[in-house]
């Protein structure tokens, strides 16, 4: 009878023991939950309006993107956020421009700087070049497009500058963002934005 008794639990233990499990389950879901696991390089940043900046692949020249928005903030390689303007990529050439892959250093080839305007603000955006260093002492042709994101992908400008030589500045073009988010007014009347050289 002893031996039949030690096998017979209580009602009163067995809730105890499912109540336990039951925590210790809920305790380790949460512990997943709070550590999430890193994703390394992905950028998922909202942006309303993107311009990029490309030039001649592998050139070892350095462009550089200056951006001023209807509030008179700046951005560029040493100020990459102001307001809402971001230099998200900042080009060197081919300077810095190696990618590891498989173990196996890998010359990127593409000369690019991109811009994000993330938000809607009213009034004139100003978008210059600058021919920050030449390895060449050749001219550079640099390609400027800006793009709508929202609520769907629309070219709104794509032009061609050509920089002459080293501290060369020019406005590539000037757009106005109206309350709406359409962009109107494109123009090309210079404005310096370099402030130092």
């Amino acid at each position: 009878m002893s031996i039949r008794k030690r096998l017979q639990s209580d009602p009163f233990t067995d809730l105890l023991f499912n109540a336990l499990l039951g925590f210790t389950f809920l305790f380790l879901v949460a512990i997943m939950f709070m550590n999430p696991e890193a994703k390394s390089g992905i950028i998922d940043p909202k942006a309303e309006y993107i311009i990029t900046v490309t030039w001649e692949d592998n050139s070892p020249d350095d462009v550089d993107t200056w951006v001023e928005d209807p509030e008179g903030n700046i951005i560029w390689f040493r100020s990459p956020e102001a307001g809402l303007l971001h230099l998200d990529r900042d080009d060197r050439g081919q300077l810095n421009d190696t990618i590891t892959i498989a173990g196996e250093e890998v010359q990127n080839p593409l000369n690019q700087e991109v811009v994000t305007i993330r938000g809607v603000v009213k009034g004139e955006y100003v978008v210059n070049l600058h021919y920050y260093a030449s390895e060449t002492g050749k001219p550079v042709d640099v390609n400027v497009r800006l793009v709508k994101v929202n609520p769907a992908l629309e070219v709104i400008y794509y032009g061609n500058v050509s920089l002459e030589k080293t501290g060369d500045e020019k406005t590539a073009f000037r757009f106005k963002i109206q309350a709406s988010g359409d962009i109107g007014n494109v123009n090309f009347i210079p404005k310096k934005l370099v402030s130092f050289g």
